[in-house]
């Protein structure tokens, strides 16, 4: 039995764990810049005067602890997954669940769905949302056989935190798609690739607030800025862009409101919201766009669990409707405390 959806007030905010090694951190560990996001988070939270704010960012006995501490709602920041292993995201809802304790963001079943791309792609695909063309190449098979269209971009089929992209994901020939097909299949054994036409015009991003079946907020799209990294350097957002402070994609690439017209907005509001209610997400989302050598916009990927640090995409498209970092997380919160009312009616 949940608890009362009108009494939440003690907060369990889950976190990835700071002293687990991360395989989406640079030197798989997390650095300064990493924990100084935590700070301005805890502090918004508390700032709100609605919360008792307890953060859970060691998972040794994680949900033992929470089992005894029995908070009101768990704030689930954790995308990590226990011990920041990303195949292990979905076990801190599930873990949740069999605690009964309520909690934000995406169940067990839309994690698992979103974690797997070309799941994603089909279902785009399938509700009429435009995707870029793709091949799969299961690493079981090997990768001799090359899908015969470029440029292509190299990925990760299962993969968080660009884990994977590095800036020689982007290949144009034969020669350079085998040597970074080598280098996946070096750094993540078994993992099965996606072959995916590489888009070259603007990258978007559209946030969601709330559910389908009560208020949901779409925040103003947000176009990725690779106009200042240096000639050469492919315009994507790589692993280097979220974990190494030194690189170029770190220092460089920057984040604007989009300037695109009302019917491209609407179109891409339009599609996460259906993305979003088909794929089953809850509370907030967020969703990649990138338009094709014609203009037009494709899904690239669906985070059901997205950033929400002070200096992330969600914020930034905040900022642009006039939300304050604070009143961001509170609508968070607000949007699971709704939904949870209207299952105990």
């Amino acid at each position: 039995m949940i608890n009362d959806p009108r009494s939440f007030t003690k907060l369990a905010v889950i976190t990835g764990d700071h002293k687990a090694s991360d395989p989406t951190k640079l030197g798989a560990a997390y650095g300064p810049e990493d924990l100084a996001a935590h700070a301005p988070m805890v502090a918004a939270l508390e700032s709100l005067n609605r919360f008792s704010v307890t953060v859970y960012n060691d998972h040794a006995r994680l949900f033992e602890r929470l089992a005894a501490d029995r908070p009101d709602l768990a704030v689930n920041f954790c995308d990590t997954g226990i011990d920041n292993r990303p195949t292990r995201e979905l076990n801190v809802p599930a873990g949740l669940e069999l605690l009964d304790i309520p909690y934000t963001g995406a169940t067990p079943q839309a994690i698992v769905l979103c974690f797997d791309k070309q799941i994603v792609r089909l279902v785009a695909e399938a509700i009429g949302i435009e995707v870029p063309r793709e091949a799969w190449m299961p690493a079981a098979k090997g990768f001799e056989a090359l899908p015969d269209f470029y440029p292509a971009l190299l990925k990760p089929n299962a993969a968080d935190g660009s884990v994977g992209i590095t800036k020689d994901a982007v290949v144009r020939n034969d020669e350079e798609a085998r040597r970074y097909l080598a280098f996946l299949r070096d750094t993540l054994p078994g993992r099965d690739v996606l072959w995916q036409e590489y888009l070259p015009g603007p990258e978007y991003g559209v946030g969601l607030i709330g559910n389908p079946a009560g208020q949901m907020t779409a925040l103003p799209p947000l176009e990725v800025d690779f106009s200042r990294p240096p000639a050469g350097l492919n315009p994507i957002l790589s692993f280097e862009s979220k974990a190494d402070p030194d690189s170029p994609y770190w220092t460089k690439i920057a984040f604007r409101r989009a300037a695109i017209d009302d019917a491209t907005a609407t179109r891409l509001t339009g599609w996460a919201g259906a993305l979003f209610a088909r794929l089953g997400l809850q509370d907030y989302g967020r969703f990649d766009f990138r338009c094709a050598a014609d203009g037009r916009p494709k899904l690239m990927e669906v985070n059901p669990n997205p950033a929400w640090a002070n200096d992330g995409k969600l914020a930034f498209m905040a900022s642009f409707a006039g939300i304050a970092y604070p009143r961001m997380l509170e609508m968070i919160v607000d949007a699971a405390i709704a939904r949870l009312s209207r299952l105990s009616e």
